[in-house]
């Protein structure tokens, strides 16, 4: 199975250009890019008030509010400190680059910065699961579950208990297909438990939501998913902790995209099977019999069928 980029692609390839030119000399070109990633996230790479010497990239998040309520401003400091700015207008958090300073450090530096720059999203999800990774690890109960609504009509749980941190996320399934399919699916995650015992325990639930949840306005309905994953400490150390947030952010992704690519490899099958049944049905036509005859003096004549 494809697992998809932690990292913006886009990003990193227009911060590595821009970069590079810095780097060569080159004259700084106007830049104004505005694109799209999952989760209705939205980047905006362009140079502030006209400025080309700059580099600026905006980010915004519907959710970034909720984030912020799990340290994810703090948490960006940390990464980002040197190149946090104010905000550009309509966005949750925005970065500037002074192309002059950056050409000024190693390719070594200027690589870190890029990817740095690539992984924002994933950074900003990250304030969550830190914060109660480090409750688990530190034994503090009792804290209220997070809750994030990444999407317009899903969302994701995340609770830490004594021994465990529950992470939970809640989906939508547009057809039937889709839920036949994710079943089959999420089941692959239940061999791999079974090929690894370090492996996270995952569990799926369709229409009503999981134990941990009872009583709470998660949805219920026919076309909705809860898939839970039971993170142990040996998931979250210092070690294994940043695969683990690299991994579990992308989930509700990751399972869609897989949906996705199994229907159109069925489709495509489907095609391929039905042409070859109109090739069989063709060869199975008969040919039209010729009834044309000669008499003995060389005329001709169609005979009648009977």
């Amino acid at each position: 199975m494809i697992l998809l980029e932690i990292k913006n692609r886009i990003v990193e390839e227009t911060f590595k250009l821009r970069f590079e030119n810095a780097k060569q000399g080159n004259k700084p070109e106007n830049v104004d890019i505005t694109f799209a990633d999952f989760d209705g996230v939205l980047f905006h790479v362009s140079n502030p008030n006209g400025d080309k010497s700059k580099l600026r990239m905006s980010v915004s998040l519907k959710f970034y509010k909720e984030l912020q309520s799990h340290g994810c401003d703090d948490l960006l400091k940390q990464q980002y400190a040197a190149f946090l700015c104010p905000t550009e207008e309509g966005y949750s958090v925005s970065l500037e680059y002074e192309l002059d300073k950056i050409a000024a450090c190693s390719q070594e530096e200027i690589d870190q910065v890029i990817a740095q720059a690539a992984f924002i999203k994933r950074n900003c999800f990250a304030s969550v699961f830190e914060k109660y990774f480090n409750f688990l690890e530190k034994g503090e109960l009792g804290h209220e579950r997070a809750v994030i609504h990444y999407r317009d009509d899903e969302t994701m749980y995340v609770e830490a208990q004594h021994d465990r941190v529950t992470v939970i996320f809640s989906t939508v399934f547009k057809s039937a297909d889709d839920i036949v399919i994710g079943k089959i699916f999420l089941q692959e995650f239940k061999e791999g438990r079974r090929a690894s015992a370090t492996a996270p325990q995952v569990l799926f639930s369709h229409r009503d939501p999981p134990g941990e949840l009872q009583g709470t306005d998660a949805r219920v309905g026919e076309n909705i998913g809860y898939i839970t994953f039971v993170l142990l400490p040996r998931h979250i150390n210092k070690q294994a902790r940043d695969n683990t947030i690299n991994l579990i952010h992308t989930v509700r992704d990751y399972i869609h995209y897989h949906i996705k690519c199994s229907k159109a490899y069925i489709h495509s099958r489907m095609r391929a099977k039905t042409s070859e049944f109109v090739k069989v049905l063709n060869r199975a036509r008969p040919e039209p019999k010729d009834r044309t005859r000669k008499t003995i003096t060389g005329k001709t004549f169609v005979q009648a069928e009977y």
